[in-house]
Formats: C-alpha cells, structure tokens, sequence
C-alpha cells in the first residue's frame, strides 16, 4: 500500500509541477515557450486560466493530503528513550548500570613549568 501510495505521490508531483509551468505569469512564462499559448485557443483565455488554477488546487490539496496520510500511517513509529527521572530511577542506580561517575576539577592550579 505505501509503494501504491508513493507512486500516486510522485505523479501528482508531476502533475502539479506541468500544471504550474503552464501557467502564464506577467512575463508570459513557460506557458509561450512550450505551446502553452495555444492552449487559450481551445478554450478561451479567461477558461484555461480558471482551469489551470483550479487543477492547481486539486492537485495541491491532493498532494498534502497524501504526505499527511503516508506519514501518518505508513512510517515506523519510532520510540523516545525516557530519561532516568521519567523512568523513576535514581543517580545512583545509574553509575551501577555503568556509567562513569562524573568528576568535578581540582582547583589546584597547574604546576609552573620549570626553566
């Protein structure tokens, strides 16, 4: 089911990123450079716009959709390790699992180097 999941995924991908090119901005954009312009033909200008943004939405809303359901879902849950006080344990149970002891600097200063 995730592998079917993510195959939808990365078409819509796809799809939205063709979908987004083809739309014309206000330097005419993609849209002149690979046949978009002639799309407004079929259609009419002011209709391709409409379905352009609305196939945007679609497909924008289908993409989150789809990454909120496959993360949810889909991924190992993965565990948090609780520290030693949400564990009910205390500092000394832990130096006798192991764990070096923590030292504390002397504060004697170093000792002058000899000439």
């Amino acid at each position: 089911m995730f592998a079917f999941l993510m195959v939808v995924q990365v078409l819509v991908c796809l799809l939205l990123i063709a979908v987004i090119l083809m739309q014309s901005s206000k330097g005419g954009g993609l849209a002149g450079t690979f046949g978009g312009g002639n799309v407004g033909m079929v259609f009419g200008v002011r209709r391709t716009a409409d379905f352009l943004i609305r196939a945007t939405q679609i497909l924008a809303g289908t993409f989150i959709v789809l990454s909120f359901l496959m993360n949810v879902f889909f991924l190992p849950k993965t565990t948090v390790e609780r520290s030693a006080i949400e564990q009910g344990g205390t500092p000394t149970q832990q130096q006798q699992q192991g764990l070096p002891p923590q030292s504390i600097p002397s504060e004697t200063p170093p000792p002058a180097p000899q000439q």
